[in-house]
């Protein structure tokens, strides 16, 4: 049997699976998690008063307390240590979907939740500059799982999340500046309060951004020269991936215990700061999903843009959140709502993508970037 015959052979076995079931045990349960999270935090903050103090006892670069930075920096590694950085090149070679790709994610993405957390939070300042930071951190980790559930293309994939990678290193800043200052200013929206600088942002991305991006480069590029890439990808990345998870808990649990007394008294914030979620969710991906078919891609192709346009990286949002405006902030407490709210609403447009797989697409090939021009 060829390859491609054996690769399509797997991928109809593991399509007849429910997705949840193709889920690892820590992803599948990533919501429960992350609520056990929250709720361990608000317990600690009750019985350790004094936990702030403690935290901020030692401070590092960008004024984050040690403790957290730590957990940051965790966080962001394996996602990176992901990425396929090899396959960049091969980018230029479909145009329309580079193009297409890049538009969605750093001009209409942006552009939505900022208009999102303007419409549905005029009145919380603080959380509304935390959804429109979420809005600028596209995803780079778990959009390759819901392309893999949804039998996208992997190596579009692959190579979308490692653009998006180093792009984010380069624009995130001056794109958070524009949303946050510039165009508000332009629209003669008020932002009286905000104290905002570049610079900080810069230094804020490059440290829990460039920081994990150069180790996963060295990570992947030392580990494929050595033992090549079948045993990186089938035996080291499944043993760095959960502590992505462990990162990312951890930060919650810290975040909410110095949150506790906020949320304990304003619990419908969370609920408000859910709403914009879900309807960028929606809005993103089913406008996406919609454009790929218009433009004639593919199923596999039009499955990638649209999760990859609709998923965003919180483990940057929250990073860039707290290094900007500390742990206590609304601006941190809006990013760790996004991973609460993303997963089973992916997990929910994955059996959607699926569906709309079997009623508007009848072709089985899975085309990859190196085969349009």
């Amino acid at each position: 049997m060829s390859d491609v015959a054996s690769e399509q052979s797997t991928r109809a076995v593991e399509h007849a699976e429910p997705v949840i079931a193709r889920l690892s045990f820590l992803d599948r349960f990533l919501p429960v998690w992350i609520i056990l999270a929250m709720l361990i935090g608000l317990v600690l903050g009750r019985v350790i008063p004094s936990l702030n103090t403690h935290l901020n006892a030692i401070q590092v670069t960008s004024g984050t307390s040690l403790p957290i930075f730590i957990g940051l920096l965790v966080m962001m590694y394996p996602v990176l240590a992901k990425v396929r950085y090899d396959e960049l090149g091969t980018v230029t070679r479909d145009r329309r979907m580079l193009v297409s790709s890049l538009v969605l994610n750093w001009v209409v993405g942006p552009l939505v939740m900022f208009t999102l957390a303007w419409l549905m939070l005029p009145d919380l300042p603080t959380y509304r500059t935390g959804l429109i930071i979420v809005g600028l951190a596209r995803c780079i980790a778990m959009v390759l799982i819901w392309n893999d559930l949804a039998c996208g293309d992997r190596e579009a994939a692959a190579v979308l999340v490692a653009l998006n990678s180093l792009f984010q290193v380069v624009a995130f800043a001056l794109l958070g500046y524009f949303y946050l200052k510039v165009l508000p200013g332009w629209l003669g929206l008020s932002t009286v309060g905000l104290h905002l600088s570049v610079w900080r942002i810069a230094e804020t991305v490059a440290i829990f951004l460039g920081f994990p991006l150069l180790a996963g480069y060295l990570t992947r590029t030392i580990g494929e020269r050595a033992r090549g890439r079948d045993w990186y990808e089938g035996t080291l990345l499944p043993r760095l991936a959960p502590f992505a998870l462990y990162g990312l808990l951890y930060t919650i649990v810290i975040l909410f215990a110095l949150q506790g007394h906020t949320i304990s008294s304003h619990p419908a914030d969370v609920v408000r700061i859910a709403l914009p979620l879900l309807a960028y969710f929606a809005i993103m991906w089913f406008g996406s999903f919609a454009l790929g078919k218009a433009m004639g891609f593919p199923y596999e192709r039009t499955a990638t843009l649209a999760f990859t346009a609709a998923g965003n990286n919180f483990e940057l949002a929250i990073a860039v959140a707290i290094g900007v405006f500390g742990v206590t902030s609304g601006e941190a407490l809006a990013g760790v709502v996004g991973p609460l709210i993303e997963v089973p609403v992916l997990v929910g447009l994955v059996y959607v993508s699926l569906w709309a797989k079997g009623h508007y697409y009848s072709s089985p090939a899975r085309p990859t970037l190196q085969g349009t021009q």
